[in-house]
């Protein structure tokens, strides 16, 4: 299980434990993390699960594939240099600790 921090829209932290293999927009949803919104369900195609990596593990986090990368490029709001789509990561042991803050919308 990964201890994953999400910094909510209004910059409140919420700590949610993610299980190994499930994706970090499942367990924020699940967690009923503010912002977090996963219009799409996890398909790569809305962003609206888009956040920042702000500080931790990040040399833990899976290389963004050429989906993902579109999805926000053409999709996301205030894409940045630090934005991921939480439904393509998957927790991990080696991912407790990450903070990420939620974009919202």
């Amino acid at each position: 299980m990964a201890q994953i921090t999400f910094i909510q829209p209004d910059g409140s932290a919420r700590v949610v434990d993610a299980p190994e293999g499930e994706t970090l927009m499942i367990a924020a949803t699940t967690a009923g993390v503010d912002g977090i919104v996963a219009e799409c369900g996890g398909s790569c195609m809305c962003a609206t699960c888009h956040c920042l990596v702000v500080s931790g593990p990040t040399e833990a986090l899976p290389v963004m594939e050429d989906a993902e990368r579109d999805t926000l490029e053409f999709t996301a709001q205030d894409m940045q240099d630090t934005s991921r789509l939480t439904c393509q990561i998957k927790a991990t042991e080696a991912l407790s600790g990450l903070t990420l803050r939620v974009v919202g919308r």
